[in-house]
């Protein structure tokens, strides 16, 4: 019982990733990720994966995580569960007239997305909490009765309930919540009070809306998962990934899949945060460039940056979540012209069924195929051979596009990189600079199987200095689920003025809270620890700022502490400090936190091998308007020590990485690649 797993699905390929605790290695093994039903790719891929190790038995597996997309593509799609409402009289129609904004100010023909629950499967009954918890109306249990028994006979599987003032006080939802279990037991319950228990309620109903929506769907999957591993020999308990990095049990995770929307990227930043803190870069952005899309997240001093809530689909879901911001920019992305003539790449996807042309089953050109085109990419194959391409199929999808646009193949293969190249880097500015960081003082982290092949020229786009690309970075991911803890998020909005008396009662509520869950979960004393923080604003404003509580007891000093960083965070990012102005404090929050045993990514002595042993190949590439003669370096055979200059690549199992001709590279104790830009 010494392997540990973790296994990342993603819109093409799915990511397996082995520790062997006993040996300290770590295998990686990449199968096409099976969209209908992500779990026989990842079965497939488990026997494969200890197959390679060398006949290992399921049973010898310890541990298992998994980071899914089940949740947020069933958001996407639409394919989440017929779903029913219950909220207070008089606000059925809050989750279409949400906060009249209008995020597209000029486009008159932009669209508000439609609501997940159609207007006659939200039901309204009479009670009403004022803000200070007082009972102006009580409930009326038999409107409840009758409003559950009527969304029972409409199909509804799953029913969401969000009533005004319920994270005050939740008597009402509660109640609620054990008529529907004594009327309706077989629908999927979503309470906003244990779902979300903060303050604004179109916020809050969004959320509980979508938790109740992909509820059933990741609950069936993850159900039909741990079934399938247990049949196949797992005994060790799974663990699915949350938005905020860590990890849980699948039967947790079931009770609040709104907390999985980012469950895929999540890990990746927390591995990529570990590695480059250890290799001497705690600030880093990070760029996961997969099939279908690139997730962009910035860490600042080894931690990464935390967000309260995201928008998917024009729908806010807040929850706790890493700060990842995702577009729809992956090697499988399908270039196209538009009305205007004009090259565009993106947001549709070939995903892994029918592929990029040069797979054998798709037909139109993508960015995996504009790098086959510009011999970036190996014109033979790819995953050391398991994935053969088909570099003619590749010529012929870019030259149709080519022939539209009066260019060569060439000339039309580097416009949809350049292009692919902008959209990512607008995605790492909405992160950085639009939060009043500069990229320029950060270390570029790709990975995911298209991440490195693209940092060079991202980089050149934003001016980082550095590139750091992992030993593993295809399967980063998936190396992250081994390198993060389980943990769990408690949170409660009250607003009060930022007092020692207040802050203390709160925080000690909810550390009680989180204590619960430690002993529920089985997690030791010594495996513990909090983390807190206050959402915090001037008084008057509508939206605040989260700051980190200062360890230990809670005093006027901590207190004092917590003003000062308010005030920092406030000038970073609106330009100015009011410290004159009093502060109130708005939302707390508790995360909890349980240690578990983690991979660890040793370092390495060189071993004398030559470099020149490292070149397996040289390759025409086309590079800014002209064939260019690349040395192509096998990683594998790379040494720690090792230093070479651009243009070159860099092939290995998992990714590809293109070093431009103003960069030099330097392979450092950790085995990563240091590419720094002239």
């Amino acid at each position: 019982m010494s392997l540990r797993i973790g296994v990342d699905t993603g819109g093409t390929f799915t990511d397996l990733c082995a520790y062997d605790e006993e040996t300290g290695r770590i295998h990686v093994r990449k199968v096409s990720s099976t969209p209908a039903d992500p779990g026989q790719a990842i079965v497939r891929g488990l026997g494969e994966l200890l197959d390679q190790i060398g006949g290992r038995r399921v049973d010898e597996v310890a541990y298992f995580a998994h980071g899914t997309t089940v949740g947020t593509n069933a958001l996407l799609t639409g394919r989440g569960a017929r779903t029913g409402l219950i909220t207070t009289k008089g606000f059925r129609d809050l989750l279409e007239l949400g906060r009249g904004r209008r995020p597209h100010m000029y486009d008159a023909q932009a669209d508000k997305p439609l609501p997940q629950i159609p207007r006659d499967l939200r039901l309204e009954v009479t009670e009403r909490v004022r803000h200070d918890g007082r009972v102006a109306v009580p409930l009326d249990e038999d409107e409840v009765r009758a409003a559950v028994r009527r969304l029972r006979d409409s199909g509804v599987v799953s029913i969401a309930v969000c009533l005004l003032y319920s994270y005050v006080r939740p008597d009402h939802e509660q109640a609620i919540g054990e008529i529907i279990r004594a009327e309706f037991p077989e629908a999927h319950v979503s309470l906003s009070c244990e779902v979300l228990p903060e303050f604004r309620e179109y916020e809050r109903l969004s959320t509980v809306v979508t938790n109740a929506y992909v509820g059933p769907v990741v609950a069936d999957y993850l159900a039909r998962l741990r079934e399938t591993l247990a049949a196949s020999g797992l005994r060790a308990e799974p663990h699915v990934t949350q938005s905020n990095g860590g990890v849980i049990p699948f039967v947790t995770a079931e009770k609040l899949p709104v907390r999985l929307v980012l469950s895929g990227p999540s890990t990746g930043v927390v591995g990529a945060a570990a590695i480059c803190t250890a290799a001497g870069f705690p600030d880093i952005i990070t760029f996961d460039m997969g099939g279908t899309s690139s997730d962009v997240s910035l860490v600042r001093d080894g931690e990464p940056k935390v967000a309260a809530s995201l928008e998917i689909d024009g729908r806010p879901i807040r929850s706790p979540m890493l700060d990842i911001h995702t577009v729809g920019a992956g090697g499988g992305s399908i270039a196209w012209i538009d009305s205007g003539g004009h090259l565009r790449v993106g947001p549709a996807s070939a995903g892994a069924f029918p592929g990029p042309a040069c797979y054998g089953n798709g037909e139109e050109a993508t960015v995996t195929d504009a790098n086959v085109v510009l011999r970036v990419l190996n014109p033979d194959y790819l995953l050391n051979g398991q994935l053969k391409i088909d570099k003619d199929a590749s010529h012929r999808a870019v030259g149709r596009l080519a022939a539209t646009l009066g260019m060569s193949v060439e000339e039309t293969a580097q416009g949809i990189v350049s292009v692919v190249t902008a959209n990512m880097a607008r995605a790492i500015r909405v992160i950085s600079v639009h939060r009043g960081y500069d990229p320029r003082d950060y270390a570029l982290v790709p990975f995911g199987g298209a991440g490195p092949l693209h940092a060079a020229r991202l980089a050149a786009e934003l001016g980082s200095p550095v590139i750091v690309v992992p030993e593993i970075p295809g399967a980063q991911s998936a190396l992250g689920l081994l390198m993060t803890d389980v943990r769990s998020d408690f949170m409660r909005t009250r607003i009060t003025p930022v007092a020692t008396a207040e802050v203390a009662a709160v925080l000690t509520e909810l550390s009680a809270r989180a204590t619960a869950w430690f002993d529920r979960e089985g997690i030791a004393g010594q495996r513990r620890s909090v983390v807190r923080g206050v959402d915090l604003r001037y008084t008057g404003q509508n939206y605040e700022l989260g700051v980190d509580v200062p360890d230990g007891e809670v005093t006027a000093e901590t207190v004092r502490v917590l003003v000062d960083r308010f005030h920092d965070a406030h000038e970073r990012m609106y330009g100015y400090r009011a410290e004159d102005d009093p502060v109130e404090a708005v939302t707390f929050r508790v995360q909890a936190v349980g240690s578990v045993p983690r991979a660890r990514v040793e370092r390495s002595a060189p071993t004398g091998a030559s470099l020149a042993d490292a070149v397996v190949a040289h390759r025409s590439v086309y590079l800014d308007g002209s064939c260019v003669d690349c040395p192509v370096y096998d990683r594998a055979l790379l040494d720690v020590g090792h230093r070479f200059a651009g243009p070159a690549i860099v092939e290995q199992m998992d990714s590809t990485t293109l070093l431009l001709p103003s960069d030099t590279c330097e392979v450092d104790t950790m085995r990563n690649l240091i590419i720094r830009r002239s």
